[in-house]
């Protein structure tokens, strides 16, 4: 898994949730945060991806985007942004590319968190995370850090 002060992997490219393709590099000039997870609407991914949602405004008076990702398809991901009202994008990695490049592939997708800064070097990580907690010690590291 990549640590800090690692570079991120920032010409993978993979499809958002309306089929376009993305990568980091386009993220690069301000602080991003990258979470990983598992599947669309299941309970766990859920409570983290709505957790991220009610966080969002606040990180990004911070200046931060929130982006997620998962193998599922983009139609999934439209579907679960639409079903949860998340405004954030959801990233589709099926093939586990950019996954694998963070450490956050091991037969499964390893839920964790990355925060990268506005020059593409890894800021934290969490390598485990409590769904339905876990937005709220990303919100307090970037209060902690940015202000």
């Amino acid at each position: 898994m990549l640590t800090k002060n690692s570079p991120a992997p920032l010409d993978i490219s993979v499809s958002d949730q309306d089929g376009n393709l993305a990568n980091l590099k386009s993220q690069l000039g301000h602080y991003t945060v990258l979470y990983f997870y598992p599947k669309d609407d299941t309970p766990g991914c859920t409570k983290e991806a709505c957790s991220f949602r009610d966080a969002e405004a606040e990180m990004q008076k911070l200046g931060v985007t929130v982006i997620g990702i998962s193998p599922d398809k983009p139609e999934s991901h439209q579907k679960f942004q639409k079903k949860y009202s998340l405004s954030f994008p959801l990233w589709s990695d099926p093939d586990h590319k950019l996954a694998e490049a963070f450490g956050a592939w091991g037969g499964k997708i390893l839920r964790s968190t990355f925060i990268i800064d506005s020059k593409g070097k890894i800021a934290a990580v969490w390598p485990k995370v409590k769904p339905a907690e876990h937005a709220t010690e990303v919100l307090e590291f970037l209060r902690l850090n940015l202000l």
